[in-house]
């Protein structure tokens, strides 16, 4: 008789001990708040945009809309050599009057421009600042090259 006593006694701790991992696993302390990043329209990017990698994809997506942040952002790839100033530059060649975006097609093929924009992106969504990042940047890439952006 004892025995039967006991079950209920182990479902009921079970349960606490469940429902206490559950709790911790949904978070009881609430997780850093991610910002969600403007993106531009892929419809809006070129064919050979639409057709790459999709982390090509984001990174031009990415450029087009946030041009605040990518201006502040060095590259390391090299790329000064051919005129490019910033992270952005790997991206958009120019803006025209009317707003249209004449594309450049360098982080097509620059491993090293793409990535830079992905750390940019991973670190702007939980919040860090663009000196922040810019630091970040730096130090991870400099190795690579000197920076396009003073």
């Amino acid at each position: 008789m004892s025995h039967i006593h006991r079950l209920p006694l182990s479902i009921s701790v079970l349960l606490i001990i469940i429902g206490g991992m559950t709790t911790g696993c949904n978070g009881s302390v609430a997780p850093e708040a991610e910002r969600d990043l403007a993106l531009a329209p892929l419809v809006q990017m070129p064919d050979y945009v639409q057709s790459a990698p999709a982390a090509v994809q984001q990174a031009y997506q990415f450029a087009v809309a946030n041009p605040d942040v990518l201006q502040h952002i060095p590259c390391y790839c090299g790329c000064a050599a051919i005129g490019h100033a910033s992270s952005y530059d790997c991206y958009v060649a120019d803006v025209n009057a009317d707003g249209s975006v004449q594309f450049d097609p360098h982080a097509l093929g620059c491993s090293i421009c793409v990535d830079i924009t992905q750390d940019t992106m991973r670190l702007l969504k939980p919040g860090k600042d663009v000196q922040e990042i810019r630091t970040f940047i730096d130090t991870t890439y400099s190795r690579f090259g000197p920076s396009t952006t003073p």
